[in-house]
């Protein structure tokens, strides 16, 4: 913590001395979600919360602590997380044993995996074409923490919207669709031609052709037929890597479609390794690729 917050310095030796009494853990408190605010002593403490979805029951129990221990206040990040703001360093050691006897974990900060992001996926949104929830899921248990040269973010959107901005994570997964036509079912209406906002549909002798060139695989035509002539097919994701925000943007790097749901796991552990062997220190993955050679890249990782 002590590389994004450089004023947790100062406080060491006073932790030093008080870390009997408060139990407060110096290792924790630098990698962990312990953010320091301007005032004097105080602490934002980030949340543990994947995908941006948790119960009402843990939603209780922080606003209590949050009552508790701090001055009655939250802020929601641009990462979905849940942040308790002007928590005193006195109360480090409570607020984390209560949240975590409600099954709340404290973030993390630094270089290393953070928290992943998602939409709400297929679950009930009706643009989702793919279960980001349960991916966010899988991420925060197998990858979250995980020691990297800089941070490192997964972002899912389970469409071609992208809500999350996944295009913009070190690696983004964002929904697809293969459309599939059944002819016996097509009235000729060009209604999908019509909704097709890539001009990848054309009728051919009274049924639509598709583009593959032009296609998005956004899924858009499926969802407008009102005969079930068009179909969803094949459903996975595109991947994009290296994109960042920040002074210095990066755009992420557009590097394979419709990756299964199945391969997701193997993916993001093969992009760490290649990241974590070839990364510099404070060098986030986008720069690593620019760096080494996105041909590098995919050579490890897609292979």
């Amino acid at each position: 913590m002590t590389e994004d917050n450089p004023e947790l310095e100062g406080l060491e030796a006073r932790l030093e001395t008080e870390s009997k009494a408060l139990h407060v853990n110096l290792n924790e408190l630098k990698s962990g979600g312990y953010i320091k605010q301007r005032q004097k002593d105080k602490f934002t403490i980030r949340l543990r919360c994947p995908g941006g979805a948790m119960s009402v029951e843990r939603m209780r129990k922080i606003a209590e602590v949050a009552e508790k221990y701090a001055e009655g206040r939250v802020h929601l990040s641009v990462r979905q997380s849940i942040e308790i703001l002007d928590v005193d360093i006195a109360h480090f050691d409570a607020v984390a044993e209560e949240l975590r006897e409600a099954g709340q974990d404290i973030a993390s900060c630094g270089p290393r995996v953070r928290v992943p992001t998602a939409c709400g996926g297929c679950e009930y949104n009706p643009n989702g074409l793919m279960d980001t929830q349960a991916h966010a899921l899988m991420v925060d248990e197998k990858f979250f923490g995980t020691e990297c040269p800089h941070k490192f973010k997964i972002t899912f959107a389970g469409c071609q919207i992208d809500c999350p901005r996944a295009r913009g994570a070190d690696l983004g997964f964002v929904g697809q669709v293969e459309p599939e036509l059944v002819p016996a079912e097509c009235t000729a209406c060009e209604i999908c031609v019509k909704r097709c906002e890539d001009d990848a549909l054309v009728m051919v002798d009274g049924l639509p052709v598709r583009d593959i060139e032009k296609c998005t695989l956004c899924g858009d035509c499926v969802k407008a037929c009102p005969f079930d002539a068009m179909i969803q097919g094949q459903a996975g994701y595109a991947i994009w890597v290296g994109g960042k925000g920040g002074k210095k943007m990066r755009l992420s790097d557009h590097i394979l479609d419709m990756a299964q749901e199945e391969d997701v796991e193997g993916l993001i552990q093969k992009t760490l390794d290649w990241y974590i062997a070839n990364g510099d220190k404070r060098e986030r993955i986008g720069r690593t690729i620019d760096r080494v050679g996105m041909d590098d890249f995919k050579e490890e990782v897609l292979s």
